[in-house]
């Protein structure tokens, strides 16, 4: 179990775009990707979740998170094997650590935990809040999303991680994760 959610070994920078739904962190990893023409790892809970919903009209439950880490991982590891020098991260199992603490009073799994702190990254975005909410069938807390900043912040300073606050528009955000990861590639 542990070893499917543990990296791999790569020589690629990694960055993590994190933070809570819908602050345009997939946009930001597509335009950060193509920017460096390197790879970008999508977030796997999107579909594994999407798909739940449309065949069971289903929410995800606390027995999804270790499936969701591990397929988040299984994409992450299999994308760090095909990088150009840096990886654009979508979300990492910090993430879902933050998510199930939310989502199910404060619990989550020993192993994901565990995990969520050995793996490694270079550098965290932390997305503000300062676009506008769009819904779909997944996104459920549209009036609580200073609520869920705080926990993605609190998560990055608890765990002491490297990030840096994405706010502003499209563009404002490209230009400060440009620098920042031009900064570390040229470390």
């Amino acid at each position: 179990m542990e070893e499917k959610l543990r990296q791999q070994p790569s020589d690629c920078i990694r960055v993590v775009l994190f933070g809570p739904e819908s602050t345009g962190k997939t946009t930001l990893s597509r335009d950060l990707a193509k920017h460096y023409n390197t790879e970008w790892v999508p977030e796997y809970a999107r579909d594994y979740l999407q798909k739940k919903w449309n065949e069971e009209q289903a929410i995800c439950g606390y027995e999804d998170l270790l499936p969701i880490a591990e397929g988040q991982m299984k994409l992450e590891n299999e994308a760090a094997q095909k990088a150009n020098r840096v990886l654009i991260c979508d979300t990492d199992i910090l993430e879902t650590q933050v998510y199930s603490r939310a989502y199910f009073n404060g619990i989550c799994d020993e192993t994901l935990e565990k995990i969520s702190l050995e793996n490694n990254y270079d550098m965290y975005f932390l997305t503000y809040i300062d676009v506008p909410w769009e819904a779909d069938d997944l996104r459920d807390k549209p009036t609580e999303r200073e609520e869920m900043f705080q926990l993605f912040k609190e998560a990055l300073e608890k765990n002491d991680r490297p990030y840096i606050l994405l706010k502003g528009d499209k563009e404002a955000r490209f230009q400060k994760a440009t620098k920042a990861i031009d900064q570390l590639l040229n470390e």
